[in-house]
């Protein structure tokens, strides 16, 4: 699948006319610093006041991810030609449910750079999950005339991930009849010193049911994000070993720091194992973007699946309540389902 690329190769036009070679370095250097101060909140948080100090004078920071969209702000004031970071400055907010202002952000994108496809199929896109359908209907015709294939790709995906929202959860393990079925199991972030926090635990749990059920069946275990020296996908590999599982079954994914991470590596995987079906084990809250996500990167990644099904760790307080979904979960499946289709959340830093 044709892999899409930010403002199609003028992402990173400096557009400093009448500055020095020294101003010029001297901007970019200080774009950076503030990109990389962003990107650390955005991954590990830290201290807020110290930042308020270094990067943001006069600005009272309300979180780690205010950081990250003042951090992009600032950039992006220094060079307001730079689209990418305003493609950041929208991320931010998505992130914090800032919902009005990554879409008029979106569309300040769009005044700059009216072909600019990924921010026309982002403001389409969130329209979408926030029910706006005549707002989603006028930019989908818009962008249509300039790039029919590529919105044609993309509605299919809009439209396979709302079939995902209507996905049943499974929460008692079962034998799986699928050919070529992989298992794949979701990390949890892990507490201090590596230790696996109570949903990692459950998780695991349903993995061991599942793969007593289906012995022949290979598993992958995904996270990256350390702790105490240890991985997400190191600490479940073990788990699973200790309660009888055999170690030639399972495959670690460790290099992922979220789930469209998993996802891009669990498919290259998939891939090796040459999987046409698999199952997803993860939280029943987790569920519905988890599925969204591996459809998403699979299709990008050219890996052809036939099903996805599920089990999961219940965790709302009943079915009635599961299969409520409030439009801040819609919001951060299409986010997560874009990012997995080749539009990155921060263009050139982090998909």
């Amino acid at each position: 699948m044709k892999k899409f690329k930010i403002l199609s190769g003028i992402l990173i036009l400096l557009a400093l006319t009448g500055c020095s070679s020294t101003e010029k370095y001297q901007k970019q250097e200080q774009i950076n610093k503030l990109t990389q101060n962003g990107m650390v909140f955005y991954w590990n948080g830290g201290d807020l006041k110290k930042a308020e100090k270094e990067f943001f004078k006069g600005i009272t920071l309300k979180g780690k991810f205010d950081v990250v969209e003042n951090s992009f702000k600032e950039a992006s004031l220094l060079d307001p030609e730079r689209l990418d970071l305003r493609f950041g400055i929208a991320s931010s907010q998505i992130i914090q449910n800032k919902t009005e202002d990554a879409l008029n952000t979106y569309s300040e994108i769009i005044k700059m750079y009216p072909e600019s496809f990924e921010a026309n199929m982002l403001l389409a896109g969130y329209n979408r999950a926030l029910g706006n359908t005549d707002k989603y209907d006028t930019i989908i015709k818009n962008i249509k005339e300039k790039s029919p294939e590529e919105v044609n790709e993309f509605i299919k995906r809009f439209e396979r991930t709302d079939k995902t929202m209507e996905t049943k959860f499974m929460t008692e393990a079962y034998k799986i009849e699928n050919p070529n079925n992989v298992i794949v199991t979701l990390g949890y972030a892990l507490g201090k010193g590596g230790v696996m926090e109570k949903p990692l635990i459950k998780r695991l749990e349903q993995t061991l049911k599942l793969a007593k059920l289906n012995p022949e069946m290979p598993i992958i275990v995904t996270g990256g994000v350390q702790q105490g020296g240890v991985t997400e996908g190191y600490v479940m590999k073990k788990w699973l070993v200790e309660k009888g599982i055999n170690a030639d079954r399972i495959y670690i994914e460790d290099l992922a720091k979220d789930t469209v991470g998993n996802a891009l590596y669990s498919v290259k995987i998939l891939k090796e194992l040459k999987a046409k079906n698999i199952t997803i084990i993860s939280s029943a809250t987790h569920m519905r973007r988890a599925i969204s996500v591996f459809k998403e990167m699979s299709v990008t990644e050219g890996l052809e699946l036939d099903n996805i099904t599920n089990l999961v760790y219940f965790d709302y307080n009943n079915m009635d309540e599961a299969y409520q979904i409030p439009q801040k979960e819609k919001l951060v499946i299409y986010r997560d389902m874009m990012r997995a289709s080749g539009i990155w959340a921060y263009p050139g830093i982090q998909m």
